[in-house]
């Protein structure tokens, strides 16, 4: 069965067909344990003035990422250039 069959299968299956035995139940003993995980390099958001034109040529070159993560990318090598040179 295909990627595309399977999904079609599960999109028109409604909430009462979905098997859920195999996950365990989430209580209050659960959720006393967990413990939350941030991604080391997780980024935060700030608000910085580009120019316009500069923000349209990332915006399209952005191919399977967004224009932000684009220019996160940049940045970063153009550092990582500084520092190996």
């Amino acid at each position: 069965m295909s990627k595309e069959e399977r999904q079609k299968i599960l999109f028109e299956m409604c909430d009462e067909e979905i098997d859920f035995t195999d996950i365990p139940e989430i209580n209050q003993d659960f959720l006393k344990t967990v413990k939350k995980i941030e991604h080391p390099q997780k980024s935060k958001t700030n608000t910085i003035k580009i120019k316009p034109h500069l923000l349209n040529w990332f915006k399209n070159h952005a191919q399977e990422n967004s224009y932000e993560v684009l220019i996160n990318n940049v940045l970063e090598n153009y550092i990582q250039h500084q520092i190996e040179n």
